[in-house]
C-alpha cells in the first residue's frame, strides 16, 4: 500500500511537469521564433518479489516471476526545433529562416544564438534585436544614404542609395550545431551553447546543409495549440488518477490498520 502511494505520487509529480512545460508552451503560441518543450520521462526502479525463470516447490519453472514498478520521473526536457509556419511582414528587417540554422547575436558581450529573425537598426545603424542584441558578424546600415535594405537567400546584405546604386555590406551568417536540443534556453528568444549541443558551426545560408534566409518573413511559434490542450487534458487525467489512487491506498491501509482493532 505504501508502494502504491509513492508510486502515485511520483506520478502526480510527472504529470505536474508536463502540465508545466505545456502552459508555457502555450502561453508563448504568438512568440517569434519559439520552438516548443517536451519533457521525457522514465520508469523508476523495480522491486522483484519473485524473478522469472525461478522454480516452483513442485518444480516447475515460472515464466514471468513478480515485478513491481516504483513510478515515473521526469529525465529531461528538450526543445523540439522543427519548422513554424512564416508569416509576410514586408519589413525588410524581418528575416526568416528556411531550414536548418540559428542567427549569432551578441548579449551581455556573449556569443548567444536564436531563430527570431524580427531584426530592428539602433541609433548608430546596427542591426539588432528588440532587446538591442547586435546581430553578428556586426555590420553598420549607412542610414543617412540607404533607401532599401536587401538581403538574398544566401544572408548578402545590400543598401540602394536614392540613385539606386546597391552597395554590399556584408553576408549574414548562420550556425548549426549537432544537438540543438541540448542548447541552454536563456529567455529572449536567446539560446546558448552547451557541453550536450557541441560547439557552433558557422556557414553560409544554402550551403552545406544550412537553411536559406527570406527577407520579410517572421517565423512564429511552432507550438500546436491544439496538439497541446489535447495533452494538457491527458495530463490533468493522469494526475486526478493518481490522486485517486493515493486516496485508494490510504483507505486501503486504514482498513488494514482497523483490523488489529
Amino acid at each position: 500500500m505504501l508502494r502504491g502511494m509513492w508510486s502515485a505520487a511520483s506520478g502526480m509529480s510527472s504529470n505536474q511537469m508536463m502540465i508545466d512545460v505545456i502552459s508555457n508552451n502555450l502561453a508563448n503560441v504568438n512568440t517569434v521564433g519559439f520552438k516548443k518543450s517536451r519533457p521525457d520521462f522514465q520508469d523508476l526502479m523495480y522491486q522483484t518479489l519473485s524473478p522469472g525463470g525461478s522454480r516452483t516447490s513442485s518444480g516447475d519453472q515460472i515464466p514471468t516471476g513478480i515485478q513491481i514498478g516504483m513510478g515515473a520521473m521526469p529525465v529531461g526536457v528538450q526543445k523540439m526545433f522543427m519548422q513554424g509556419d512564416f508569416k509576410g511582414t514586408q519589413n525588410e528587417l524581418d528575416l526568416a529562416i528556411e531550414g536548418r540554422g540559428f542567427f549569432k547575436v551578441i548579449s551581455n558581450e556573449e556569443e548567444v544564438y536564436t531563430r527570431a529573425g524580427n531584426f530592428k537598426l539602433d541609433s548608430e545603424g546596427n542591426i539588432c534585436t528588440p532587446n538591442g542584441d547586435k546581430l553578428q558578424p556586426a555590420m553598420s546600415v549607412p542610414t543617412a544614404d540607404a533607401v532599401t535594405i536587401k538581403i538574398d537567400k544566401a544572408g548578402t546584405v545590400s543598401v540602394i542609395n536614392p540613385s539606386g546604386q546597391a552597395t554590399v555590406l556584408g553576408v549574414i551568417e548562420l550556425y548549426s550545431f549537432a544537438n540543438p536540443a541540448g542548447l541552454y534556453s536563456m529567455g529572449h528568444n536567446l539560446f546558448r551553447a552547451s557541453d550536450a549541443s557541441g560547439e557552433a558551426i558557422a556557414g553560409t545560408p544554402g550551403s552545406n546543409g544550412m537553411g536559406t534566409i527570406a527577407q520579410g518573413f517572421i517565423e512564429m511559434s511552432n507550438v500546436d495549440v491544439v496538439e497541446e490542450m489535447v495533452a494538457m487534458i491527458m495530463a490533468q487525467r493522469a494526475y486526478e488518477i493518481s490522486s485517486k489512487s493515493i486516496q485508494t491506498a490510504d483507505n486501503m491501509l486504514q482498513i488494514a490498520n482497523n483490523i488489529k482493532r
